[in-house]
This record gives structure tokens, sequence and C-alpha cells, in this order.
């Protein structure tokens, strides 16, 4: 079959290991990068060696032939980007998380592809992290019964804002750019949940959005899930690019952690085995957050297969919109003091 061939819009600080992620990829080829600020393309361009940059995204849909376009543009630009494409004809299109800056948005967003025929997929990559995918197919073999009560933590003090300026100026802050990657993972892991309960609170003064978050949720399955989210945590073990788990059953317990040891714990009446994920090493990537970059490419090769017919892709705009009911429900949460109920969140 042909190579596809694909355009990257948006070439800020993520978008070098976006790009990365697709090169480990055989039978696609990034053929134009757009940025508004056309020499921050220019960089990145002759650093991948791709042929076209183009500050102008109608230009690039006019002259370039794609079979699908990657948006790695910030949140609120998502909705306009998806837009575009999908007048340009463009009948797959990725678009980064968090989908849009709103509920209402992610909603229209999602209509309006499927009114179009169009395939909207969301990268959403923390489901893909290795340690995440064995701490799944352990929990699946039966090991530890039937399990009943799981926490999901995401805890640092990582200067994000750093490489993010941006992330500084959002009203709405950690349940949307951590809390999808946490919550997805939680459905990834037990289901959706039937029922929610949030706090939140500011720590960093110069920021304008929430920094923390805890969420109680009773899943379906009858899981009681805790999950904590902050960028104002100094801990012993960062948790930055990562996820810490422990999920316990009627016949024993799993956890993964502490920190960014990628270290999996079975402990069972019998005592406990311990497992260490692993990665290969990419001259793209930052070894230190290997396990958040290494994700991109298991993602992107789920959606590539998808794209070509081969297979099912699990991050779909209509699957990701239920993560995006979570976040926005937690916020409707935490701002009424309430718990909410799932299913009648709309």
């Amino acid at each position: 079959m042909d190579e596809l061939h694909f355009a990257v819009l948006g070439t800020g600080f993520w978008s070098q290991f976006q790009i990365g992620a697709w090169s480990e990829i055989a039978g696609v080829n990034l053929v134009a990068l757009y940025n508004r600020t056309k020499s921050k393309a220019e960089t990145l361009a002759q650093r991948f060696h791709v042929p076209a940059v183009y500050d102008d995204v109608e230009e690039l849909f006019a002259k370039e032939k794609l079979d699908f376009v990657d948006i790695i543009t910030d949140v609120d630009t998502h909705k306009k980007f998806v837009e575009a494409a999908v007048n340009a004809g463009i009948k797959h299109i990725i678009c980064q998380k968090p989908m849009a800056p709103d509920w209402e948005s992610a909603k229209s967003m999602v209509e309006l592809c499927k009114k179009a025929n169009v395939s909207l997929y969301i990268h959403e990559n923390y489901r893909w992290q290795a340690p995440v995918r064995r701490f799944k197919e352990i929990l699946d073999s039966g090991i530890i019964g039937k399990p009943f009560k799981a926490r999901i933590s995401f805890l640092s003090g990582f200067p994000v804002f750093e490489n993010q300026p941006f992330l500084k100026e959002l009203d709405h802050f950690i349940l949307t750019d951590m809390g999808s990657h946490i919550l997805d993972v939680c459905r990834y892991l037990f289901g959706e949940a039937s029922r929610l309960w949030c706090q939140t609170k500011t720590v960093n003064p110069q920021i304008k959005g929430e920094d923390v978050a805890t969420i109680l949720m009773e899943m379906e399955n009858g899981v009681s899930l805790y999950t904590e989210m902050s960028y104002a945590s100094i801990t012993e073990h960062d948790m930055f690019s990562t996820v810490n788990i422990l999920v316990e059953g009627e016949k024993g317990s799993i956890t993964l952690g502490p920190g960014k040891s990628f270290e999996i714990r079975t402990t069972t009446r019998h005592g406990t085995t311990l497992e260490k994920v692993t990665f290969p090493f990419y001259v793209w990537a930052d070894p230190d957050y290997i396990v958040n970059h290494e994700s991109g490419i298991h993602i992107n090769n789920n959606l590539f297969q998808a794209i070509r017919g081969e297979g099912k892709a699990e991050n779909t705009s209509f699957d990701n919109l239920e993560t995006v009911r979570l976040v926005w429900a937690s916020y409707a949460s935490a701002e009424r003091g309430t718990s909410i109920k799932i299913k009648e969140f709309n």
C-alpha cells in the first residue's frame, strides 16, 4: 500500500516529540508543517527534513495532497483547525488533547465530523504508556480477583509553565491539561464512572486556573476510585510525565510506582512479585521522560492502522468525549460542592 501523506499544524514544544514518534512508523510521510510564526516551523522542518513549511493553513490545504492532518496547536485553536480541515475535504484528523477548551466546543467538534463523515481522533497518549498497558494486562489476568478500590496519582512540582507559558493564562488548568490524561487512564482501566465528587485549589499565585484537584469516583463496575493530581507538590518521587497506581482486589493488590521507577508489584497471600518496565533509546526523545515520549509511537501506530483500514482506533473522538465529560463534570462538582451523576451531566 502507498505511503500516507500528512501535515502537522503547530510547531510548539510538544510537536518535536509527536513528530519524532511518527518517524518511527514505516508507511507515513510528513510532507508539510504549519505554524503562525513561520521561523519556528522552518527550524523544526530542518531538524526532521520536512520539505514544505507554511504560515497560512488554507494555503497548505490547497497545495498539499493529504491523507490526514495532525493538529498540535493550543487548545483554544483546535476547533478552528478541525473545521478548516473538514472544509478542505480531509477525511482523517488527529487532534491533540484536550479536545477543546470547553464541553460545548468538544460536542460540536464531534458532531461536525460525524455529519461530514470525517474520522476525528484525539491524541490521548497516557493510556498508551508501556507501564500502564502492562498494568492493565496484569489486572485483567484476574490474579488479584475482583477489584474493589483504587487510587491513581499524579503529583509533581515540575516547572511546566517554563516550556508552555500559555498554561499560566488558562482559566481552567489542571483538570483540562492533566485531568484529560488521568481521567482517561481511569476509564481505560475501569470503564465508565457513574458518579463523581471533586474539589479544586489554586496554590501557585502566578496562575489563573487550578493546579490541584482531587476526585472520588464511583465506577459502574463497583470500584471506588480516588484520583489526585497536582502541579504544586514537592514530593520524594516526582511523577511528572507518568502516573502511580494502586488497585486492591479480593485476592491481592497491584501497584505501579513510586515515582518514575516503572516498577509493578503484584501482591497476593503467596507474596509479592516485581517487574520493571524498560524502554529503548530514541534520539529524538528525552530519556528523563521516555515513558511519555515513547507512548506516542504506540498511539500513532494504532491511529495509522485505523486510517489505513487495518485496525480499530482506541482514541476516537466519541470515546474521548466521555473523558471530556468527566473533566467538565468535575468542574461542575467543584463549583457546586455536590456529587454529579455522570449520565445526567450534559
